[in-house]
């Protein structure tokens, strides 16, 4: 199956390069590079299918970072945000040392629930790798569902539009 387009444009008022605007949706998504390891790649020398699990999550890490709320200090605050569904749809292989940029997004808000969006895409090329999402339930550290905490509603009130 083909991705839809995703035509990325830097964003001119972010000074630090973090997010682009895809002109063919509308849609800003945060930007972070990572260059594909060796042990990320199976014997026919390709990306595991598994391992595009932890870029969803380094996307998503550095763009709570980026956004000052990392999710250590949630975590300290006494929320965890286990994942309840994932989603991913592989559209094109990488191999190792490929140079990978992941766009991560808040998507979704409910309110014991939050949905992240991925899409990956090769550095050089451009060309779409996989696409995905990731969703996520708000517990306590008893593990009893909660509301989701202010500074994750704060993420997704002040993501950039």
């Amino acid at each position: 199956m083909r991705p839809r387009p995703f035509i990325p444009e830097q964003i001119v008022t972010d000074k630090n390069g973090l997010y682009v605007k895809d002109n063919s949706t509308g849609l800003v998504w945060h930007r972070c590079e990572l260059r594909i390891l060796y042990i990320d790649t199976d014997r026919s020398g390709t990306v595991y299918h598994s391992n595009y699990l932890r870029y969803f999550e380094f996307g998503r890490a550095c763009l709570m970072r980026d956004m000052t709320f990392p999710y250590i200090d949630i975590e300290k605050s006494g929320y965890v945000y286990p994942i309840i569904e994932i989603n991913v749809l592989y559209h094109s292989p990488l191999q190792y040392d490929d140079p990978i940029y992941i766009h991560t997004r808040p998507s979704l808000l409910e309110k014991v629930r939050v949905r992240f969006d991925y899409l990956i895409t090769h550095k050089d090329t451009g060309v779409t790798i996989c696409t995905g999402f990731s969703r996520h339930c708000a517990v306590n550290t008893s593990g009893i569902p909660v509301a989701v905490d202010d500074k994750t509603v704060t993420l997704w009130k002040t993501f950039p539009k």
